[in-house]
C-alpha cells in the first residue's frame, strides 16, 4: 500500500511538487488574464491601444514567468496566456500599434 501514501503524479499534465509557489502562480494568472483580455479586445478595431499594450505586457510577464516556472501546471498556463497575448499583440499592432493615432498625427 505504498502507493496510497505516495500518489503517482508523474504522468499528470498538472503535476506539482507539493510545495506552494505563490510568485509563479501569480505570474501565470496575470499572463493568462492579460492574454485573454488582449485576445478578446483584438476583435474590436478601435481598441487597438488596449489590445497592443495588454499583449505586450502579457508577453513580458509570461516570458519572465516561463523563466522562473517550476511545475508543468505553471508552464501549461503560461503557454496558453503567452499564445493569447501574442495573437492579441500582433493584431493590435496591425490595427494601429502601441501609439497609433495618439502620436504622430
Amino acid at each position: 500500500m505504498a502507493q496510497a501514501l505516495h500518489p503517482n503524479t508523474a504522468g499528470s499534465l498538472f503535476a506539482t511538487d507539493g510545495k506552494p509557489h505563490p510568485l509563479q502562480d501569480s505570474l501565470m494568472a496575470a499572463t493568462f488574464v492579460l492574454g485573454v483580455l488582449s485576445f478578446i479586445t483584438s476583435f474590436f478595431h478601435s481598441l487597438h491601444l488596449l489590445t497592443s499594450w495588454t499583449g505586450l505586457v502579457g508577453l513580458a510577464v509570461g516570458i519572465y514567468g516561463q523563466w522562473i516556472s517550476v511545475t508543468t501546471r505553471q508552464r501549461f498556463g503560461l503557454i496558453l496566456g503567452l499564445g493569447a497575448a501574442g495573437v492579441g499583440f500582433l493584431i493590435g499592432m496591425a490595427h494601429g500599434g502601441l501609439f497609433g493615432g495618439v502620436i504622430g498625427r
